[in-house]
């Protein structure tokens, strides 16, 4: 009996061995079909374990999901998936540390911000127009609210460039992407808009009538339907106004000689900026001049080197084919800078010859080196070399990073090394610094989002960020302790120092490089200083991520930096970084 049940019992599972092997598409199907339902369980099972442990603090956001994303019910469950598939990609594609600093990192418990966690929004110190709020209230230094104004499709009250959010648009958003395109006003309108200009074409109307909440923050105001509310922007000193496309130089005295300063000009029926831009454009020059009805086209030259800058009240004549406009007058040009690109200082090459001087450009990470890398190579004309291979930077024009850094053929060579060692290679070096809050954000933002990404909200809220600080804070300062004490023939130049006053800073770094100068490329590289590795200002952090203990921390670094800085007789750390 028990020989004659074994085929019985066998029969079924040979009928379907036989049924796959005819039909080999199905078993694939059927393997799908399991290998989904086990993922399904494996993201329910993660699902729940994440609300468990978030559900106590009321959190169970993740950061990257907007507000309005979810929805009701059993929409919410899909967007947490989501949410938690993001965090399991972004996990697997974060990029390895590529510079360490100069000691093991220890693995002791993380101090986390207290605002880690949370999933809530913060906002800066200038987002304003909460409710309840008088216009005086809302100043406090880096934006004023200037009220209610009429904004007509046709004809926008701010002409400048515009964005829209409707899930996340904040009051900060709109002000930062702004002023950081140089404009001095910024508008929100229907909760979810943001226009700039520099002047405001509207009249002003009721408050009341300003009454839609911002979509990404529910206590400010956000304009209405056809309404802007208006904010003044205070520009940082290095900001850049724009017009359109072309960017507001300022107001400047006629020149001695204007034929050979500015050697093409013309008289324009109904002057205004865009008629002047477009006749300077067309002609390839980079500076359009307006002196009233009369345009004047040409370069900076050291006949005209925007450097004098004079009151604006100076230049407020009102231009004839367009009130809102300044056209200046005969004696005081009102400026801007074209989109045509200035080519005398775009041409770039090798060392014709071998140097027997290893000259370093050094720096701790974050603290502008490419930038720096960028400056020097318009301005003497030869590429920079690296210490490093940075694929990405070759990419981008830097053809230097595919040579060894010992080839000789560039001018000098970038490197983040601290080691005596390694310091002692070099016959002399330019060391960079750069305020040490600014430097480490940048840092991070390029070691989670490359050369001109940023960190996701994940990696600033987690526990990455305060173990950054832990471990890169101190490395800041002895980066440049050890550049002091081993450096053979050392120049420091301050970050804040070579954005303050480019062209004369740039200046003594090539004369340091034993090149001689030349004035029309220096003037040349000031138009076109930021390149292509400036971060755009919509992303930046609407919150300070620095904590107390943090900051206690970094303040200590600076004032040692700054003594070991003193005693070399060198530029002392800059007023607006050293701690009180």
């Amino acid at each position: 009996m028990r020989v004659a049940r074994e085929p019985i019992m066998a029969r079924p599972l040979l009928k379907i061995h036989r049924y796959f092997r005819r039909k080999p598409v199905r078993f694939f199907s059927f393997i799908l079909l399991y290998l989904t339902a086990g993922s399904l369980v494996f993201l329910h099972s993660g699902f729940s374990s994440n609300t468990s442990t978030t559900g106590a603090s009321g959190s169970g956001r993740d950061p990257l999901i907007s507000e309005g994303g979810a929805s009701t019910g059993g929409g919410s469950s899909t967007a947490e998936g989501l949410g938690l598939l993001r965090r399991v990609f972004k996990e697997t594609r974060r990029a390895p540390r590529r510079f360490r600093p100069p000691w093991r990192k220890e693995n002791g418990a993380q101090h986390v911000p207290e605002w880690a966690g949370r999933g809530v929004e913060h906002t800066s110190s200038w987002s304003h127009g909460a409710k309840g709020k008088t216009t005086k209230e809302m100043d406090n230094g880096r934006a004023k609210y200037i009220g209610c104004y009429v904004d007509d499709t046709q004809k926008r009250a701010l002409r400048g460039v515009s964005f829209f959010d409707y899930k996340k648009m904040t009051v900060f958003r709109c002000q930062d992407n702004c002023a950081e395109r140089g404009y001095l006003y910024a508008g929100l309108e229907f909760g979810a808009e943001c226009y700039c200009g520099h002047k405001i074409q509207a009249p002003n109307v009721s408050e009341s009538e300003c009454n839609m909440e911002c979509k990404g923050e529910k206590s400010n105001l956000c304009g209405g339907p056809n309404r802007l509310s208006i904010y003044r922007l205070e520009l940082s000193q290095e900001s850049a106004r724009r017009y359109g496309s072309a960017i507001f130089k300022g107001c400047f005295k006629r020149p001695d000689n204007v034929t050979l300063a500015l050697p093409a000009s013309a008289v324009i029926n109904n002057m205004s900026v865009d008629k002047c831009v477009d006749m300077c454009t067309e002609k390839e020059f980079s500076l359009a001049a307006l002196a009233g009805e009369k345009c004047h086209c040409g370069f900076p030259t050291p006949l005209f080197t925007l450097h004098d800058h004079e009151d604006e009240e100076l230049c407020l004549q009102h231009c004839a084919g367009e009130d809102f406009e300044s056209c200046g007058n005969s004696d005081f040009f009102v400026v801007y800078q074209t989109q045509v690109q200035d080519n005398r200082c775009m041409d770039r090459r090798f060392l014709p010859t071998r140097s027997k001087h290893l000259m370093a450009l050094a720096s701790f990470p974050g603290a502008g080196n490419t930038w720096a890398r960028h400056l020097i190579e318009l301005a003497t004309g030869y590429y920079t070399g690296s210490y490093y291979f940075d694929g990405s930077l070759y990419n981008k024009g830097f053809k230097g990073e595919r040579d060894h850094w010992r080839s000789g053929r560039t001018i000098c060579i970038k490197t983040h090394e601290s080691g005596r060692k390694e310091i002692e290679t070099f016959d002399a070096s330019i060391l960079m610094i750069r305020n040490p809050y600014k430097a480490l954000m940048a840092e991070f933002n390029r070691k989670y989002g490359g050369h001109v990404g940023f960190a996701s909200q994940a990696h600033w809220r987690g526990k990455e960020w305060p173990e950054f600080v832990k471990n890169y804070a101190p490395w800041w300062a002895s980066h440049t302790l050890d550049w002091l004490k081993y450096g053979k023939k050392v120049q420091v130049v301050h970050f804040e120092d070579l954005k303050r006053d480019l062209f004369f800073r740039l200046k003594d770094m090539v004369i340091f490089l034993g090149l001689e100068v030349s004035e029309d490329r220096l003037l040349c590289v000031e138009g076109q200083k930021d390149g292509n590795f400036k971060r755009s200002g919509l992303r930046k952090l609407e919150y300070d991520p620095y904590t107390p203990e943090m900051r206690a921390t970094i303040d200590g670094l600076i004032k040692t930096v700054d003594m070991a800085l003193r005693k070399r007789n060198v530029p002392a750390v800059p007023e607006e970084y050293r701690p009180r």
